[in-house]
């Protein structure tokens, strides 16, 4: 694939800051928005504007074909049964807490236990904290080998019959680890375990196929794939999300409202009240279309070429401290020696290089990691060994400056 033409769909990248052409390598907190998907936003509310399923007049027609018509997008992109099972939410962290509160907390009881890794984003920590505290289940860790990475002899020494729910990330937003999910979720179900996948750092950068993995729930975002913000996915098997009640009450989701009770809507529906986030499904599914015309394949392909090239740069700047496996996804964690990772970060910017800093929502992980917070640059497939170059003479000057300095 060619980068630097992709690049030119992306208008925002088009731009100085602070003086020098911008180099973004942030895309791991949220990537930028190509014309298609601008532009899929603009029509929406130039032309097609209004609410969905309710009408029978032509905009709320053409609203619901284009919002139903981005849920069957979400479906084949991630290669799930049906269209019920993929649900519109706010993000990967509402769709995790519609699983700990929904299933979990009806399902889970004192005695049982839910099982987790530290390198979990704090999204997928918190719910079940909660979730264990509300049910008397207890909350488990799988330990970590020295390079981020999970053993599965390890998977299956934690991982018993006790244990009724694992929730783990595909991707690591800090370490870019790449962990087994089908194999854990092998091992999950081998215990009777359901299993829940916080797949964020994942689809944007690599096929993913909810059936070949298996898992029961997988939860991502748009923003992170070239999408709006504000509008995310929840896939679960319909058998599961069948016997789950819904968290949010209203409009939309229900079938039949009387003065003392009500029943729901069939499934997708039922988990989506009020009005939902149309301009963001319709923008998803533009989203879903640029990145499958580009190929999922050829994207994981880059990212690897770059980030591969980016390590091997970093690698020659002493003192500079990268963290993570060798394998990884598209995206480098590292620490300067004697530097704050903000320092860093704010001379960076100074360049027009964008990357972030701080304890990157993984305060478990930074203590694992015996820091208090990482630089990091995280690639996608605007991003080219140019902006790598960029980045390796911002952090030489960085070094410099704070050498002076000190």
């Amino acid at each position: 694939m060619d980068a630097k033409a992709i690049r030119e769909q992306f208008p925002i990248l088009n731009q100085e800051v602070n003086g020098s052409p911008l180099v973004y390598l942030d895309s791991a907190a949220t990537s930028q928005k190509p014309l298609s998907v601008i532009r899929a936003l603009d029509e929406y509310y130039k032309q097609d504007n209004s609410n969905v399923h309710r009408g029978v007049h032509t905009l709320g027609t053409r609203a619901t074909d284009k919002y139903e018509g981005a849920r069957e997008k979400v479906r084949k992109f991630i290669n799930a049964k049906s269209t019920q099972e993929i649900i519109f939410t706010r993000g990967t962290t509402t769709s995790i807490n519609t699983v700990a509160y929904s299933y979990a907390r009806a399902n889970l009881r004192e005695g049982d236990e839910i099982v987790i890794t530290q390198l979990e984003h704090h999204s997928n920590i918190i719910p079940w904290q909660q979730a264990a505290k509300a049910t008397g289940a207890t909350l488990k860790y799988l330990p970590l080998q020295q390079d981020g990475t999970i053993d599965l002899e390890d998977v299956k020494a934690t991982i018993t019959d006790r244990t009724k729910m694992v929730a783990i990330m595909h991707v690591s937003n800090v370490l870019g680890t790449i962990n087994p999910i089908k194999e854990v979720t092998q091992i999950a179900h081998q215990h009777g375990a359901v299993m829940l996948v916080d797949g964020a750092q994942a689809v944007p950068h690599m096929k993913v196929d909810v059936q070949d993995l298996d898992c029961d729930f997988y939860a991502f975002s748009g923003h992170k794939m070239c999408g709006p913000t504000g509008i995310g996915v929840l896939y679960g098997k319909k058998e599961f999300l069948e016997n789950m009640e819904p968290v949010e009450f209203g409009g939309e989701m229900i079938d039949f409202v009387d003065l003392y009770d009500s029943t729901w809507k069939e499934l997708p529906w039922k988990f989506e009240g009020g009005t939902p986030i149309i301009a963001g499904a319709i923008g998803l599914g533009a989203a879903i279309d640029f990145l499958t015309e580009i190929g999922l394949d050829e994207i994981a392909k880059h990212e690897t070429e770059v980030s591969d090239y980016a390590i091997e740069q970093l690698n020659t700047i002493e003192g500079l401290n990268i963290y993570g496996p060798e394998k990884r996804a598209g995206l480098v964690t590292f620490n300067l020696d004697g530097v704050h990772p903000h320092d860093t970060a704010t001379i960076l910017d100074a360049q027009g290089i964008a990357v972030r800093a701080g304890h990157h929502c993984a305060q478990p992980l930074m203590k694992w990691l015996e820091v208090t917070a990482t630089a990091r640059a995280s690639f996608y497939l605007y991003n080219t060994e140019e902006d790598v170059d960029r980045l390796v003479a911002g952090l030489t000057k960085a070094k410099e400056y704070f050498g002076d300095v000190f």
